[in-house]
């Protein structure tokens, strides 16, 4: 962990020009009608989990460069994720994946993540590779393949996350597959999405109670001519079949270009099938870049429909993968991104926004929007961080820290560690 002491110094230069800041914000926003308390309050009750395969260098199918100190297991990943936590105050719960994050003794994992403050988010199942010693190919599919064996197989192993999941006193389990066609005529698309569809019902049928089933969609890769899931109609169909357990992801780079993501939102929660989201930003494929740093605006739009339904009933994570960058950074710069557009949703004056509707004012109804987006809502995020004991300029503070120079010196270079995808 970072010296407190550390953070509580670079706090003490910052804080006067923050306070300064705030109380401008709070009188400007005050002239609109709106307590910034309020939103400051929100801001910091908002709960951004981080998987554990984001605080390794991912990379691409060309090519992979680790980076000094890259966690070799899930302890030292544990570790990265409760450094971020103190600093930005808003990433108490980590999420794992298997077998990435095997370890033989789940207690041990449970009572490190206690030690650091850190609780469990969903466990996720990886049936997407094929694994050393194991029997049967996912080749062609998991869940729904040809084979009822491969089935067998692959709903086995997501019990068997459940089973971990208990463990660490997780309660989900998010589902994500591959399967999918390269080929046309390769796949009868209603058989191999029915087959899906029998292999989640088994392991829904596995759940504790009080437990959800996340399952997310996306329109390619590696499947490059058909998905299984592929889009949000897809995903509401079987999360409806399934049952009451059963929830929709929504991923920001699991979409063709151009896709209306805020309508997709906006449907699945008008029906009570959105689950979460899953943050990152994408220009040509999936997890391109950090969260916020295309297409804020985007952000915000999602952030929009969010806000309006109660953002904190849904759970969220940043799913991204960091080539070039220092992971940490990534993810404290994407958490930031997060909150700011959340505290510009909630700047929206709704009622405004509602009659510019219902009066079909096109053009005043997106300056409603516009004005809540342009607002500078800075020291709000800073002030929500310093209250929770965070650092109101987090990565620089990070970076005098000196940890990753530290956890360099600790944990031996490795080409084959991390925990990013790719």
């Amino acid at each position: 962990m970072i010296d407190p002491e550390l953070i509580a110094q670079d706090n003490l230069q910052a804080g006067p020009g923050l306070e300064a800041d705030y109380a401008h914000l709070a009188a400007q926003l005050g002239r609109r009608g709106t307590q910034i308390e309020q939103i400051t309050e929100a801001v910091g009750r908002l709960r951004v989990g981080l998987p554990s395969w984001a605080v390794g260098t991912g990379g691409t199918r060309f090519g992979r460069f680790p980076g000094p100190g890259e966690p070799r297991h899930i302890l030292e990943k544990l570790e990265d994720v409760a450094v971020i936590h103190q600093l930005t105050g808003g990433n108490p719960s980590i999420s794992t994946h298997y077998p990435w994050d095997a370890w033989p003794d789940y207690r041990e994992v449970a009572e490190k993540a206690a030690g650091l403050g850190l609780d469990f988010d969903a466990v996720n199942s990886n049936t997407f590779q094929d694994q050393p010693g194991q029997a049967l190919s996912y080749k062609f599919g998991s869940l729904s393949h040809t084979d009822p064996a491969v089935r067998q197989q692959a709903i086995e192993h997501n019990l068997e996350c459940i089973r971990i999941g208990q463990e660490l006193g997780s309660r989900a389990l998010t589902v994500w597959i591959a399967d999918g066609s390269n080929y046309p005529g390769q796949s009868h698309f209603a058989r191999a999405f029915a087959r899906y569809l029998e292999s989640l019902k088994q392991i829904a049928a596995g759940l504790p109670a009080g437990w959800q089933l996340f399952i997310e969609h996306k329109f390619f890769e590696p499947a490059f001519y058909s998905t299984v899931l592929a889009d949000w109609g897809s995903s509401y169909i079987a999360a409806r079949e399934v049952g009451e357990p059963c929830r929709c992801l929504v991923d920001l780079g699991h979409h063709a270009p151009s896709v209306n993501v805020e309508q997709i939102v906006s449907r699945l929660i008008q029906f009570g099938k959105l689950g979460g989201f899953h943050f990152n930003d994408s220009k040509y494929g999936d997890d391109d870049l950090e969260t916020g740093s295309l297409n804020p605006y985007q952000l915000f739009l999602v952030f929009c429909e969010l806000a309006e339904a109660g953002a904190e009933r849904f759970a969220y994570m940043i799913d991204q993968s960091h080539n070039i960058t220092d992971p940490l950074e990534s993810l404290i710069f994407s958490t930031a991104q997060i909150q700011r557009a959340y505290a510009q949703a909630l700047l929206v004056d709704r009622a405004a926004l509602a009659e510019a509707q219902e009066n079909n004012d096109a053009l005043l109804a997106t300056q409603i929007l516009k004005a809540a987006y342009q607002t500078d809502v800075g020291p709000i995020l800073a002030t929500a961080r310093q209250r929770s004991g965070g650092a109101i300029q987090p990565i620089p503070t990070y970076r005098a820290s000196g940890y990753r120079q530290q956890v360099a010196q600790a944990r031996p270079r490795d080409q084959r560690a991390g925990g990013g995808t790719g």
